[in-house]
């Protein structure tokens, strides 16, 4: 009983870093050396449905000013500041296939795999947190980051090193939301 569990207390300590990110760069090796185990995640079908798009800190501003262009004129500054903010944004695609069951099985493979990204970073000190503002549906942010028809923008995980550990929110208990079959 008095032994640690690493893995639960990964899983419990991850926080969503949203702000307060410091200069440090978020290197695309890193992100990529991330990803080189988060994939592992579970796939039916090992089909394996993502696919990646990183947008580092050289063209992070260019990035953010196009994507606010697709909002109404009166929303774009502060869209434009918002996604500047994080250091990097990593862009994660999914395939859409047409049969309910396999876009269900795909959402969920890309889910676990972006959890799988998020503990590895956050165990290197690097603030995750997944983004599913509107433009993720806009045709026009598709068309920038040449996301294909049979596609979908899973969402925009922003990325930057913190200082600052975000607070913890707790659960649920699992109690309330837990019951049996009783047949």
């Amino acid at each position: 009983m008095g032994q640690t569990n690493y893995l639960a207390d990964m899983i419990r300590s991850r926080r969503a870093v949203k702000k307060g990110y410091t200069n440090q760069e978020v290197k695309e090796e890193t992100v990529r050396d991330l990803l080189d185990s988060a994939i592992w995640a579970p796939t039916h079908g090992l089909r394996q449905p993502w696919r990646f798009i990183f947008v580092g800190a050289d063209k992070l501003p260019d990035f953010a000013k196009k994507v606010a262009a697709t909002y109404p004129e009166e929303r774009q500054q502060n869209r434009e500041n918002y996604l500047n903010e994080p250091n990097a944004i990593l862009v994660v695609v999914m395939d859409e296939p047409d049969i309910p069951k396999q876009w269900d099985e795909n959402f969920g493979a890309t889910a676990a795999m972006i959890q799988n990204f998020w503990l590895l970073a956050w165990e290197k000190g690097l603030g995750v947190v997944w983004k599913t503002n509107p433009h993720i549906y806009d045709q026009k942010v598709k068309d920038i980051l040449n996301v294909g028809e049979n596609e979908k923008i899973v969402g925009f995980i922003h990325l930057g090193y913190f200082s600052e550990e975000p607070l913890k929110k707790d659960r649920i208990s699992v109690d309330e939301k837990f019951s049996t079959y009783k047949g």
